[in-house]
């Protein structure tokens, strides 16, 4: 089960044109904003990235925007343990559950989880809030992530999981972002 005491968020690529050609682009975005808000909420860490921002562009505004005060992982390969200022980061932050959301489902996601489980990381995958351009390509991604070992789990899920109470400021908090 997710803790928020072990728990960190990856935030991968959601950028430029790619994020709006996602399938259910929409639905996606919208579940973004709520897993960012949640995880600030219960103060779980968050490490973004983009794929080569040059070329892509920059990660959507309605994403970005929630994120000011934080630096992003610019990197050029496919899984996010390729590039090294990634590692650092996530080395730093010395915890063990993973949760994953952005895009491509199939490419940098896929990758990133493959690498993560390789190297002893409990990895959720944050099924609402990843996509692909294809639905088919998200499905497959999905099927076979969670033949590999990774938990899958949606953005309410996530949250409520590590919040564990019904009580309290963080869980009122919680209850107006997931409506």
């Amino acid at each position: 089960m997710l803790t928020k005491e072990n728990s960190i968020l990856i935030l991968i690529d959601v950028q430029g044109n790619l994020a709006h050609q996602m399938y259910e682009k929409e639905t996606l975005f919208e579940a973004l904003v709520k897993m960012i808000k949640g995880a600030r909420a219960l103060e779980i860490p968050i490490i973004w990235v983009e794929q080569n921002p040059k070329g892509l562009g920059e990660t959507i505004p309605v994403v970005a925007d929630l994120l000011t005060n934080q630096s992003k992982v610019a990197k050029s390969t496919f899984s996010c343990l390729g590039d090294q200022e990634f590692l650092r980061q996530l080395d730093r932050e010395s915890k063990n559950q993973v949760m994953l959301v952005g895009i491509e489902a199939h490419v940098c996601v896929y990758q990133t989880a493959l690498d993560l489980l390789k190297k002893d990381y409990q990895v959720t995958i944050i099924t609402d809030a990843i996509s692909s351009r294809t639905k088919e390509n998200k499905l497959l991604a999905l099927e076979n992530l969670r033949a590999a070992g990774a938990l899958m789990s949606s953005v309410e899920m996530a949250l409520f999981e590590m919040l564990k109470k019904a009580e309290g400021p963080v869980f009122k908090e919680i209850i107006k972002i997931v409506k």
